[in-house]
């Protein structure tokens, strides 16, 4: 156990004071891959419930594992779990003594994780670890729970504040000839392993549990063959508020409040952004004021409260940054004194025992070039206290910065878009530089936030500008924003792409000449179709993961994880009909025009993909190879939907170095 002493000893010197100042390296040194590529030192912390321990997940001698730090002496942190061949992953405080967690394995392929994430229990100092939904039996071993632990179908879905002390909920995914069928809810008692059902006269085809503070069920949402409903709990029995149709709920439910308040996200903005409002039970439909609203953006928040789930202390927002709004007048000027502190970061506040004297609070903060730190203020003594550093082998002195802007698409939409520069040192502000478009995946997410993120800092450390448009369809921006995306892949889509190329070089950011189009997912396939349809604009294309037939995506396939519901219901909808829009459909398929790209590509798939299987890539190098166009091509065989290992990461951003150093300069 040495090299756990030493270990430990490591992590109290990190939190014994500020983290020691970075030398930066000469200006003409490269900033070597790994610092991009490797996983964070220290990934998450989180304060128990009554603040005087804080326990947080470090990578010590290769493998993710639990530690806690005894906040009211400030002595090293101990122990808590470590597994060999495992690696912890999520986890929570049950209570003052106890914490749940799952496990992942960090050393395997993603698409290699062969056994479920499970459910453990610990004691905070390590003691009495014990198994409560399985896994692969081969992980870890550890004391059973007074019967056997429930089967891996399991996982955590709540864990209560103000309610029974060792228990947390979990659902049990059911599934009917493959297809997910519900989830149900139950209650489970961490120490004993004995579970109560939840799920008394629930409807069928849940999808969501929404619970209150002390962890009883509130609210469900139920899913089947592209109908919907959500359902309010009266008693013992369900009753349910509106049914809708997939994409076409009126209202979303947001959370309950201690005092068994419902509070909804309604589409009531200029621009149908969702905003927080109440619901009103004795009309049966959202008040029509909102509490928050958030112009030009979806409300993405939660309303803070104290440990127990009583009052109100404030809301957290996220427009163009995350920020909270407190309505205490201590927290807020506590607040303005971390950010005093920590300037021009972004300083989230966590706090338990906010009323008391005693108050502890966990700063997280961060910014476009510092990835992160954790500091601790303890109201007793008035004393802040940095913890750790999520990388603290990055210099952010060197790390390039993050702005956020809007253009005006060709059809006079507003769009928004994300522009990482490096650092002058890399390269000169004064004039355009080679520039990467970088498409995000999904498509119907958020693609960025302000924040430090890797593949744009590692990008920016090779002296690329890095623009990242939030075309249509992307969400967090409105109803708006998102509908017009329906149904338009390869085309308005695609447009906006283009657009925010133009943009980038009318803006002087970006070398006409020197532009590379990349992306993951739908961003590969975005990469794919902007060398189809706008291959004037880009020197090059890089696309891993990537779509490239879209009638797979509505054929059922063993390789593949895709479910009915989207197949038949949601694909139509937001992609299109596969009969009636058969045309659009082939017509804005990579595949069927890969004789149209005439640019240099780089392809990389994962070979156990059950997002986008192997299938897609192979039919697009073969019908480019047919078309006399050669591809740059790779396979990670143990890799999934993305990049799990290490070893992978290094090479694909090798690999991508190489190839757009070959084009762009």
């Amino acid at each position: 156990m040495k090299w756990l002493r030493r270990a430990l000893a490591l992590v109290g010197i990190a939190i014994a004071g500020p983290a020691p100042a970075q030398v930066a390296a000469p200006a003409e040194a490269r900033l070597p891959v790994e610092l991009f590529a490797a996983e964070a030192d220290f990934q998450q912390a989180k304060l128990s419930p009554s603040g005087r321990w804080l326990a947080f997940t470090a990578l010590l001698q290769g493998r993710v594992t639990l530690v806690v730090y005894d906040v009211a002496s400030g002595k090293p942190a101990s122990l808590a779990a470590r597994f060999s061949n495992a690696d912890i992953d999520e986890f929570h405080w049950v209570s003052d003594e106890r914490l749940v967690l799952d496990l992942r394995d960090r050393l395997r392929g993603g698409g290699e994780q062969r056994f479920a994430p499970g459910l453990f229990s610990v004691q905070r100092d390590g003691r009495d670890v014990t198994r409560l939904i399985d896994t692969d039996t081969s992980v870890v071993r550890e004391r059973r729970a007074g019967r056997d632990p429930l089967p891996a179908s399991h996982g955590l879905l709540h864990v209560p504040r103000g309610g029974p002390e060792d228990v947390v909920i979990v659902g049990e995914s059911l599934w009917l000839r493959g297809e997910p069928y519900g989830v149900v809810a139950k209650r489970l008692d961490v120490r004993t392993g004995r579970t109560e059902g939840l799920s008394r006269g629930q409807p069928e085809h849940v999808r969501q549990w929404i619970f209150d503070a002390a962890g009883e069920p509130r609210v469900v949402t139920t899913l089947h063959q592209g109908q919907g409903a959500v359902y309010w709990r009266e008693g013992e029995g369900w009753k349910r508020l509106f049914a809708y149709q997939a994409q076409g709920a009126p209202w979303w439910p947001h959370s309950v409040d201690a005092d068994g308040r419902l509070y909804v996200l309604v589409a009531s903005g200029a621009e149908g952004e969702r905003q927080l409002h109440r619901y009103d039970f004795a009309t049966g439909r959202p008040e029509r004021e909102p509490l928050v609203a958030t112009p030009g953006f979806d409300f993405a928040g939660r309303i803070v409260t104290e440990s127990a789930g009583g009052r109100a202390l404030g809301v957290t927002v996220e427009t163009d940054a995350a920020r909270t709004v407190w309505f205490d007048e201590r927290l807020r000027a506590l607040q303005q004194e971390a950010d005093r502190r920590l300037p021009g970061r972004i300083n989230v506040l966590t706090c338990r025992r906010c009323d008391a004297p005693d108050m502890t609070v966990l700063v997280q903060s961060y910014a476009d070039r510092v990835p992160g730190d954790w500091v601790v203020y303890t109201a007793a003594d008035q004393r802040w206290r940095v913890i750790a550093s999520r990388r603290p082998k990055v210099d952010p002195a060197r790390m390039a910065t993050l702005d956020f802007e809007r253009f005006t698409a060709r059809d006079g939409r507003s769009i928004p878009v994300w522009v990482t520069r490096p650092d002058a040192s890399v390269a000169p502000r004064a004039v355009p530089q080679p520039t990467v478009v970088l498409v995000h995946g999904g498509p119907w997410v958020r693609g960025v936030r302000w924040a430090w993120n890797p593949d744009a800092q590692f990008l920016a450390s090779r002296g690329y500008v890095v623009v990242e448009p939030e075309f249509r369809g992307s969400t967090g921006y409105g109803q708006s924003h998102f509908r017009a995306g329906w149904r338009q892949w390869g085309q308005a889509m695609q447009d906006d792409v283009a657009d925010a190329t133009h943009w980038a070089v009318k803006q002087g950011l970006a070398d006409p000449g020197r532009i590379c189009i990349a992306g993951a997912s739908y961003g590969g396939y975005a990469t794919l179709m902007g060398l189809v349809r706008h291959g004037e604009l880009y020197r090059c294309g890089v696309a891993w993961v990537a779509v490239s037939a879209l009638r797979l995506l509505y054929r059922w396939s063993p390789a593949s994880d895709s479910i009915a519901e989207w197949r038949h219901y949601s694909n139509p909808q937001l992609i299109g009909d596969p009969d009636t829009d058969k045309a659009m459909l082939e017509g804005n398929s990579p595949v069927l025009r890969a004789a149209e790209i005439r640019r240099p590509l780089l392809l990389a798939m994962g070979g156990a993909d059950r997002r986008v299987p192997l299938e897609h890539g192979e039919a697009m190098r073969d019908a480019l190879a047919k078309a006399g166009r050669p591809v740059e091509w790779v396979v990670y065989p143990e890799e999934g939907h993305g990049w799990n290992l290490l070893q992978t990461r290094v090479d694909f951003y090798q690999r991508m170095e190489r190839f757009l150093a070959e084009h762009l300069r």
